[in-house]
């Protein structure tokens, strides 16, 4: 059982159909993608087409090269019928639990309550995992609208209105800059530094010898730069991508001297790695621009810097004493870890066994060491027995997702699969 039906669950789905394994992927939303549809208006894909292919099935040759969620939602509907994968929407997991080498998942469905007995259950919710929902004093008194990012709905019902954005990270920005777009008056508060990059300069210093129209005249496949990008171990990437974000630095350094003017904090990740390196380490903390930076440069969307203290009926008040009148506060701040849907569907006790999901262990900020040399509990075998996690990206879902399937099809023919050594568990979260 394969739990989450995004693109993670459906390339995995689509792997195991391939392989004859038997899986079913549930969801509990109404339709395949949407996932993606029903998230803010202005969500587009940051990563290039020739980076986001599904397995099997690239996108055609006239796709975008940034997709918006819609285009998305409905490539992934296709898909999942094309591929045949087995697929149940508009089903919700009650509980799972494992007993004697097999789980015991209970699913509500409008058809009623069953209980499935897979052999195996891979997490597929999604990397970020569960929103974080920050508890503030005075939010129960607050007389305005209150939306995580990823409830809120898109900007059209807050023209004219006051708005207050906590965060400032990739959803933080797009959420911005689409208020801003619409004519409201947006503050974003930045809690803590941000690295952004330019959208153009990514494409072709970061990404344009891998996945480009110009790797693909030079003979680059989507799935030859697969390889050549996990070929690099982890320990040392980071020596490689200092270099590209050096260039970046140079090329772009107007447009740093003005966000900095403006009082925004920017960093280029710990040991100036930048966002490859901050994605893969703690999944946060970046924002590729499009655009909406651009505004916070030129004040057109409003920055104040420091922690909430408290919210007021009409106002979000910092911890300088600083008040910002809202008609809606937008908390952009960010996801849990994926054992987060552990604890609420097996058990806390699981949970911590298995241990914090996603970062390499570089004890950098909030990836915390020791070293682990891969994607802490991801694509492979955990300390939960027959428990999995798959996610990521589009890139991730589709390259890891053969890798995960491989080793469940050998499980599934009764093939010996000796592992070398689990990952110990050292953050519960």
């Amino acid at each position: 059982m394969v739990i989450g039906g995004g693109q993670g669950g459906i390339a995995l789905g689509a792997r195991l159909r391939q392989l004859g394994v038997p899986a079913l992927v549930i969801d509990k939303q109404e339709r395949p993608g949407d996932q993606w549809r029903k998230r803010y208006k202005s969500l587009c894909l940051h990563d290039p087409v020739w980076y986001d292919h599904l397995p099997y099935l690239p996108f055609p040759a006239n796709w975008p090269v940034f997709s918006p969620k819609d285009k998305i939602g409905d490539w992934l509907e296709m898909y999942t019928r094309v591929m045949e994968v087995p697929y149940w929407s508009s089903s919700t997991v009650r509980s799972a639990t494992f007993t004697d080498g097999r789980w015991s998942v209970i699913v509500d469905r409008s058809s009623g309550v069953v209980e499935l007995t897979p052999a195996h259950v891979v997490f597929a919710t999604g990397m970020s995992g569960k929103p974080n929902k920050p508890d503030f004093p005075g939010q129960d008194i607050f007389r305005g609208e209150q939306q995580h990012s990823s409830e809120h709905p898109g900007p059209e019902a807050y023209r004219g209105k006051k708005v207050v954005v906590v965060g400032s990270n990739n959803s933080a920005f797009d959420i911005c800059g689409a208020l801003w777009e619409h004519d409201a008056d947006v503050t974003m508060v930045q809690r803590s530094s941000t690295h952004i990059v330019k959208s153009s300069s990514l494409m072709d210093i970061g990404l344009g010898d891998l996945y480009s129209e110009r790797a693909v005249a030079a003979g680059v496949t989507t799935d030859k730069a697969d390889m050549i990008f996990a070929s690099l171990p982890y320990r040392i990437m980071h020596e490689f991508q200092i270099p590209l974000y050096q260039e970046m630095a140079s090329r772009d350094a107007d447009f740093y001297a003005r966000l900095e003017k403006a009082g925004f904090r920017h960093d280029w990740g710990a040991d100036g790695s930048g966002l490859f390196m901050k994605y893969l380490r703690r999944g946060s903390g970046y924002y590729i621009d499009v655009g909406a930076a651009e505004l916070v440069a030129d004040g057109r969307v409003k920055l104040a810097q420091g922690q909430v203290a408290h919210l007021t009926s009409s106002s979000v008040v910092l911890d300088d004493g600083t008040e910002l009148p809202a008609d809606l506060v937008v908390y952009a701040t960010g996801y849990g870890s994926m054992n987060g849907w552990v604890a609420d569907l097996v058990d806390q006790e699981t949970a911590d066994r298995v241990g914090k999901v996603w970062g390499l262990g570089s004890d950098t900020p909030k990836d915390p060491g020791p070293w682990e040399g891969e994607q802490r509990n991801m694509w492979k075998p955990t300390q939960q027995e027959n428990l999995w996690f798959h996610g990521g990206n589009l890139h991730q879902s589709r390259h890891y997702s053969l890798y995960l399937a491989l080793q469940l099809k050998a499980r599934y023919e009764g093939l010996p699969t000796p592992v070398y050594r689990l990952a110990e568990s050292h953050h519960r979260g």
